[in-house]
């Protein structure tokens, strides 16, 4: 069966598309428009309500939550060996990676981004300030762990952590200091940007910025 995933250029989503390519699986796409509140719609949110992208309709039925998927599809087809099996000795580190990607470095992205969630349109400013150094402090600890133990997050092979990654130095690609002025993440992002499914991904969903 045919796998659709509901999806927005460049947000979440694009980690979930960026692995069925990788991966190679079939599967339809489904444009979520933001710009006319798409995802709220009831519609969507009988498919996801979070109201939020991405969803994945896998066998039937719709899932979500970008880092599970990610994982899930990783485990469905260890072929590929983007994460490692439960009696791996790099296991421990992976589920550690990717819940650290998803509770602190995706969370403070969200602030960043919509300010007025957490603290109203008039704190906008000092959600900035709060979520700035946070996040590059979690770079400066992962450029930290990739000059000890890289070249990616779980030595020598790639996992899905680092597709995740890459996904979340790409948001930063605007802020004063993004993650590509740590060396160790610059060189990981430009390994992963080489790689043939990431131009396709971009021809897709019609990116051009920090290809």
């Amino acid at each position: 069966m045919t796998m659709q995933l509901y999806y927005a250029p460049g947000s979440a989503s694009l980690l979930v598309h960026w692995l069925l390519i990788e991966l190679g699986l079939d599967h339809e796409l489904r444009l979520v428009d933001f710009k006319s509140a798409a995802q709220k719609s009831p519609d969507y949110l009988a498919l996801n309500p979070n109201g939020v992208v991405p969803t994945l309709v896998l066998d039937g039925k719709p899932r979500y939550e970008a880092a599970a998927l990610a994982m899930l599809l990783a485990e469905r087809h260890p072929h590929a060996g983007f994460a490692p099996a439960i009696d791996d000795p790099r296991r421990a580190d992976y589920l550690q990676w990717m819940f650290n990607l998803a509770n602190m470095v995706q969370p403070l992205f969200r602030q960043w981004w919509y300010p007025a969630e957490p603290a109203g349109e008039a704190n906008a400013g000092a959600v900035h300030a709060h979520c700035a150094p946070r996040i590059a402090a979690q770079w400066q600890r992962i450029d930290d762990h990739l000059s000890a133990h890289g070249p990616y997050l779980l030595g020598n092979e790639v996992s899905v952590a680092d597709f995740y990654l890459t996904m979340l130095m790409r948001w930063s690609r605007n802020m004063p200091k993004p993650a590509t002025e740590w060396p160790q993440l610059a060189a990981l992002a430009g390994r992963m940007k080489a790689r043939s499914s990431f131009a396709t991904l971009y021809e897709r969903e019609g990116l051009t910025e920090w290809a």
